[in-house]
């Protein structure tokens, strides 16, 4: 099997690329842009995959409020095209979609599959579109929705949250959380192996896809600064005090039971997940340091 992993770079296209080893194609942005129809025909034309996984996204959630026409062109239309593309060609195509679908009103019940999203931003009105498209145009697919991602491999310009409060609460003596947002941050490490593993079948359709459990951002921060032995003041704060520019969902729970029952396994509640993340990165850093 040769899967081509679009967004090879970023933090789930690494985890992606390192487990799948020589059946991977590592497609960075340099390599494609999934923007332009003509790209993405010649490139994967070249490459001849069996299996397309995309990863590839515009993730800048308040930027995407004024850059609203580059949100659309990469989250809507590149999947669109790939969706075309694979279609055309008959292979698998796994897109990856975001919690942020919803508008976090369910009482406090997680997001099965079947509810109706109701997208509260540009960035998760153009997530939700892309993956409409995907679900439409290809028969082979398979759309994951998933939460609060973090990897070795953080973007370019954005990192993320775990890193993010590492840095912050080594050079802060108090941070202020937001406490009033719950979700399942989710390691990619185990995401990406859900993925390989679901892209082996031929059980197409829309899954949710997490760690288990959920917590709020100010509950993850505290759990980040536990493990890590940070004594930063943590200051619970609300989404308005937060004062951010997109809205976000207040409780983006997703139910990955579907995802379960198909693969016969479910991913590791957050707290494990978390605590092996920060240990593979202390002993990654003590590794590089030691050389």
């Amino acid at each position: 099997m040769r899967v081509a992993i679009i967004g090879a770079k970023g933090q789930l296209g690494s985890d992606l690329v390192a487990r799948l080893g020589a059946q991977a194609i590592p497609l960075a942005h340099a390599a494609i842009d999934i923007r332009d129809p003509s790209s993405v025909w010649t490139v994967l034309d070249g490459e001849r995959p069996d299996t397309v996984v995309n990863c590839a996204a515009y993730n800048f959630v308040d930027k995407a409020e004024s850059e609203r026409e580059e949100a659309m062109l990469t989250n809507r239309r590149g999947p669109g095209y790939l969706a075309d593309y694979c279609r055309e060609r008959d292979l698998k195509l796994l897109h990856v979609s975001t919690d942020y679908v919803f508008d976090g009103r369910t009482g406090r019940k997680p997001w099965t599959e079947e509810d109706e999203p109701l997208p509260l931003s540009t960035y998760a009105a153009s997530k939700y579109a892309g993956e409409q498209l995907v679900l439409t145009h290809c028969p082979r697919h398979f759309v994951i929705r998933t939460c609060g991602l973090y990897g070795r491999n953080a973007s370019h310009g954005k990192g993320n949250f775990v890193e993010t409060m590492l840095r912050l609460g080594r050079d802060r003596s108090e941070l202020k959380v937001v406490s009033d947002q719950y979700c399942t941050p989710t390691s990619t490490a185990h995401l990406a192996s859900a993925i390989i593993d679901l892209t082996k079948t031929d059980a197409y359709g829309l899954y949710h896809a997490t760690n288990s459990g959920q917590c709020s951002w100010f509950e993850f921060a505290a759990e980040i600064f536990r493990i890590a032995n940070l004594n930063t003041k943590l200051i619970p704060i609300t989404t308005e005090e937060y004062g951010a520019r997109a809205r976000r969902p207040l409780y983006s729970v997703l139910n990955c039971s579907k995802l379960t029952n198909v693969l016969g396994w479910s991913m590791p509640p957050w707290r494990d997940a978390l605590s092996q993340y920060l240990t593979e990165r202390d002993q990654s850093t003590a590794s590089r340091s030691s050389r």
